[in-house]
């Protein structure tokens, strides 16, 4: 008996020693993972250091006022749980990851604006007539040489959609540029056969980006062509289903350029708005079914003055259309979505450079805009970093769900 009393109380100790030594071992282990704050210092778990006095994480315009109703409490309540979760996560992240060094090295601005560049013909070579000066065409070698241009002055493409919905996920210190394309021209794309599969012909547009593209694929291979499907596109091999999704296929996107390119400044019609914007999304319906297009490019520049909101959206023929933005002919870049001034219905556009350069294209603007004034990335996905002295320059609500970062410069 007192045998088995002895094996009891030994066991009880051990036990009593096991939990004491992990109880100890989680602890320390928490302690050398934690975020210590020392003189100032952030001290990550990433082994990065950030200066609190420079750097500060604005929750300000967090709403933390939740209304959850009676009947969907519990949907809600584990919504909330999950959201929580996540910003916590998140929050942790952002703290490991600015530090004084990359910011001071980029000196991040994403309140700047950003270049949406407008494209319209590519030649081979170009003779000069009275319908063609060359200010809205250029040769294929001189976009070769503007992609070089752009790679090495730190521009990276996005696509137009990601610029709206202000989700740019470009390298920090980059600057973020967006190509489009109107009219839908075979100079633009167009398809060729070899050796029985369609591919984009090497010499188009898309042909000479892909090509580009495989040299250096970070610059990245987006852009977005608004079409008039009521007219020829992309002239070429294939049908046009096929020329459509091979460049949906392959990253790109399609807006709207009206059916048949109407000039809205003389439609004085609902009718006939709603029949070349959303007859437009009814034939790209019907060739790829379930794409619907987020954006619209107004035909020669020219808004509706007096029926402009069935520009914006409408229905025809059982098809209904939204345009979450329209882009403008000109002529300077355009300002960063959260930004107060920010329109989505008159984006402007900076002019590709043609073979007869003017002020304001493309060329121009890499020649004169000052860097402070561009958008500048901070490399992070889910913030936003701007100098504190752009803080009144921005709508705070757009941020989302983004952290908003500030420095002093």
């Amino acid at each position: 008996m007192r045998k088995y009393n002895k094996i009891i109380l030994a066991i009880f100790v051990a036990s009593i020693i096991a939990a004491f030594g992990i109880t100890a071992f989680k602890f320390l282990y928490a302690k050398s993972g934690e975020n210590v704050f020392r003189n100032n210092d952030i001290e990550t778990t990433s082994g990065f250091k950030t200066n609190s006095s420079e750097i500060s994480i604005d929750r300000s315009y967090e709403n933390t006022s939740t209304n959850i109703p009676a009947e969907n409490n519990n949907e809600s309540i584990k919504a909330s749980e999950n959201k929580s979760e996540n910003k916590s996560n998140e929050s942790e992240e952002v703290l490991q990851t600015p530090n004084t060094d990359n910011i001071e090295n980029a000196k991040p601005n994403e309140a700047g604006k950003i270049m949406i560049v407008m494209f319209h013909s590519f030649v081979d070579e170009f003779n000069p007539t009275k319908y063609d000066n060359g200010e809205y065409t250029m040769t294929f070698d001189s976009f070769r040489e503007l992609l070089y241009r752009l790679y090495e002055e730190g521009y990276r493409l996005v696509g137009l959609k990601d610029y709206l919905e202000n989700n740019i996920s470009i390298p920090i210190g980059y600057k973020p540029i967006v190509f489009t394309f109107d009219d839908g021209t075979s100079g633009q794309f167009n398809l060729v056969e070899e050796d029985g599969v369609l591919n984009a012909n090497k010499n188009s547009a898309v042909g000479v980006m892909e090509e580009f593209n495989k040299i250096h694929p970070d610059f990245g291979l987006k852009g977005t062509f608004f079409v008039n499907l009521g007219a020829s596109t992309f002239n070429g091999s294939g049908t046009v289903k096929e020329r459509l999704e091979y460049l949906i296929n392959n990253g790109f996107e399609i807006g709207n350029h009206t059916l048949n390119h109407v000039n809205f400044s003389k439609v004085s019609s609902i009718e006939k708005i709603q029949e070349e914007v959303g007859g437009n999304q009814k034939k790209m319906l019907e060739l790829v079914g379930g794409y619907e297009m987020f954006a619209l490019s107004l035909p020669y520049g020219a808004p509706s003055k007096d029926l402009f909101k069935y520009v914006i959206s409408g229905e025809f023929e059982g098809v209904k259309y939204e345009n979450l933005a329209i882009l403008n002919v000109g002529a300077e870049p355009a300002l960063s979505t959260i930004n107060k001034n920010f329109d989505p219905y008159s984006v402007p556009r900076v002019r590709a450079p043609g073979i007869k350069p003017i002020d304001y294209d493309l060329n121009w603007w890499l020649d004169n805009i000052s860097e402070s004034h561009e958008f500048i990335s901070d490399g992070i996905s889910h913030t936003v970093t701007i100098p504190k002295e752009k803080i009144e320059d921005i709508d705070l609500t757009k941020i989302s769900d983004k952290e908003l970062v500030t420095y002093e410069k």
